[in-house]
């Protein structure tokens, strides 16, 4: 695993340095959007609304939307200057885990020790463990404080995140203020099935179904040929470039041979008639010697 946070975790004053790792990860089968004529990916483009241009990243800021149709810019150096809690996960109090209902649980994070730090880690871990109880903290994670809790699975010490208070809703339903007429045999009949139903916690015992046959469709189709390629026109147009820059390099090589043999039989003529022209000098030569003697 890579670790996606370092800090401390703040015991007034002092401190134990951690490491943060999602403790979870999806494994939803990817599906991509496709044109379905030649299976090329769709990809989606960051367009003005105002004058209709992509906008390269650079010239991308923050906005916040006011009545009437304004927006407050804030650029990248000015959301970096905004005051940021350290990196600490700073403990607020202690309460019972049952105290605190599961929907206030954003996401999961590991806390790892830093080998220096790894007595007090265990030490604070048993304490919560032998308590019963969880640590309420604040920590800056991802730019953004956040309220979070800390407790212990399997030895390690978990830091889930929680939802501030007025971004959890409040139910507001119809059936809650209908007063529906239960009947004791009722109730019994329905609390005696739960504990017929009731047993350990096991979640590999679940099949996903949904997953499992889209794998199986998906294996189907490809085991019987039934795919795309969407690359296949630029490995076509690959292919006639390539065997045209191949017959371009034969060409040039054979004309450079060419020009070599031709080359070669000039140099060969011109010698040729060079020793030529010294015989014949050679032979007027003699002729001229025994003339005169």
């Amino acid at each position: 695993m890579r670790a996606v946070w370092t800090g401390t975790i703040g015991f007034g004053d002092y401190a134990v340095p951690v490491k943060a790792y999602s403790a979870t990860e999806e494994h939803e089968i990817p599906l991509h959007q496709v044109h379905e004529a030649d299976g090329g990916r769709v990809r989606v483009k960051r367009v003005c609304e105002v004058d209709g241009e992509e906008v390269p990243p650079e010239e991308m800021v923050r906005g916040y939307p006011v009545p009437g149709g304004d927006v407050v810019l804030l650029s990248d150096h000015e959301l970096a200057s905004l005051p940021m809690p350290a990196r600490t996960i700073a403990i607020r109090g202690f309460a019972p885990a049952a105290d605190v209902d599961p929907i206030w649980f954003a996401k999961s994070y590991y806390l790892e020790p830093e080998p220096a730090g790894t007595k007090p880690y265990v030490l604070f871990s048993e304490a919560l463990q032998q308590s019963g109880r969880i640590a309420l903290v604040t920590a800056a994670l991802r730019r953004r404080e956040t309220l979070g809790a800390l407790r212990v699975r399997d030895q390690v010490i978990v830091l889930e995140t929680m939802l501030w208070p007025d971004e959890v809703r409040t139910p507001d339903f119809p059936f809650q203020h209908a007063d529906v007429d239960i009947r004791p045999g009722e109730l019994r009949r329905a609390v005696n099935l739960v504990e017929e139903l009731t047993g350990e916690f096991d979640p590999g015992e679940v099949p996903d179904r949904y997953r499992e046959a889209l794998q199986a469709l998906i294996r189907s189709k490809i085991d019987g040929a039934e795919v795309v390629q969407p690359t296949a026109a630029e490995q076509a147009e690959g292919v006639t470039r390539l065997l045209a820059a191949l017959q371009d390099s034969a060409s040039e090589a054979e004309d450079a041979r060419n020009a070599a043999v031709a080359k070669a039989k000039a140099a060969a003529s011109r010698a040729a008639k060079a020793r030529t022209t010294a015989k014949r000098a050679a032979t007027r030569s003699r002729g001229r010697t025994k003339t005169s003697g």
